[in-house]
């Protein structure tokens, strides 16, 4: 038993934390659960602090897993996305108007029928951008609990439902392909976390919001996509990033009553069959007035995650150059619209964000 005064019992907190996130992390994903990594971490985090246990993520590691994550997020832009904006025109235009639609009419959704504010329910709204929603609800002190219900239902939601959807037309999805061997060698590497570190950090000092992760996602996107270089972040770095992320949000739900987080339930339900339905619509325009397979075009417009669906697009033997190439539009125009919108209802908020309706507003 250490002494209340030793150095080494303040840190046994921050150590239970990473290892209960690990945990769950590992488990969720060797029973192929979703988006294990996160789910897991978050999920089995947000249970310990459920039940009364101290958990705590150090600022500065979790500072570091934000420009971690931008630079796994820059690094899905290759030249053939790029490429890919530029051949199919109209699609990615249906896309950009289907992305702002969604943030729309899920925000509306989330603040009419849940009494959400008004920065709390762009970041719930936001498809497909978790990391970054997670990242500026802490920055912004925003509904962090139901931001991370909201964005996990969905995900799950989506990633569970599409394959099984896509089977009934015979597109059954064989196992999912291995991820392949981080390339480029240590000087590439090097450059690359350089690259990342210092834009993350010029773009934070500027007071950009999110800006530790969309400075290094800049930075990893255009050395990247302008094919300067090829290498990737070890699985292993990124894993470890991933899991801290998701101890951060799960150590966010110490005191939540059982009865607001049925709330959390419906409102992530609900926002998720609005999302969908805004996608539907645009599925049925592309695939009637378009020549694109169906089963591309609704990965492509799904609001998942990007990686998840081309993991899928992947799986499904699709065409992961036209789904890469939307997704990547629909996360650049997010990650600019919404970063920029929230910072501006970050300045104008003057209250506490809301709690849903007739719920007790509590201090995060």
């Amino acid at each position: 038993m250490l002494p209340s005064h030793s150095p080494l019992r303040a840190l046994l907190p921050y150590g239970e934390t990473l290892l209960i996130a690990a945990t769950g992390g590992i488990i969720f994903t060797l029973i192929g659960f979703p988006a294990g990594l996160i789910s897991g971490s978050m999920l089995v985090t947000a249970a310990a602090a459920l039940m009364g246990r101290p958990m705590k993520v150090p600022l500065p590691l979790a500072r570091v897993c934000f420009v971690v994550i931008g630079t796994l997020l820059g690094a899905v832009v290759t030249p053939a996305t790029l490429r890919g904006l530029a051949t199919w025109p109209l699609s990615i235009a249906l896309l950009a108007v289907s992305a702002a639609l969604m943030i729309v009419a899920t925000s509306a959704y989330l603040r009419r029928v849940h009494g959400w504010d008004r920065l709390s329910a762009l970041l719930g709204a936001s498809p497909g951008s978790m990391a970054q929603a997670m990242a500026l609800s802490a920055e912004f002190g925003s509904n962090m609990r139901g931001i991370a219900i909201v964005q996990t239902m969905r995900v799950l939601l989506v990633t569970i439902g599409l394959p099984g959807g896509l089977a009934l037309f015979g597109l059954a999805a064989s196992g999912i392909p291995p991820s392949p061997a981080s390339t480029g060698s240590l000087t590439e590497i090097a450059l690359l976390a350089a690259a990342a570190t210092v834009t993350a950090m010029i773009v934070h000092w500027i007071r950009f919001p999110g800006g530790l992760m969309f400075g290094a996602m800049a930075a990893s996107a255009v050395l990247h996509g302008g094919d300067f270089l090829h290498a990737s972040l070890p699985w292993w770095v990124g894993s470890s990033a991933v899991v801290v992320l998701g101890a951060v949000v799960g150590a966010r739900f110490a005191n939540t009553a059982p009865a607001m987080l049925l709330d959390y339930f419906w409102a992530g339900l609900g926002s998720a069959a609005v999302a969908i339905a805004v996608s539907s619509v645009f599925v049925l325009l592309v695939v009637n007035f378009l020549p694109f397979r169906a089963s591309d075009v609704v990965i492509a417009f799904a609001p998942g995650a990007q990686d998840t669906m081309m993991v899928l697009a992947l799986a499904l033997r699709l065409d992961p150059v036209y789904v890469g190439a939307h997704h990547l539009t629909r996360f650049l125009i997010v990650t600019f619209t919404v970063a920029l919108a929230a910072r501006r209802l970050a300045r104008r908020r003057v209250l506490p964000p809301a709690e849903p309706r007739r719920r007790p507003i509590f201090d995060d």
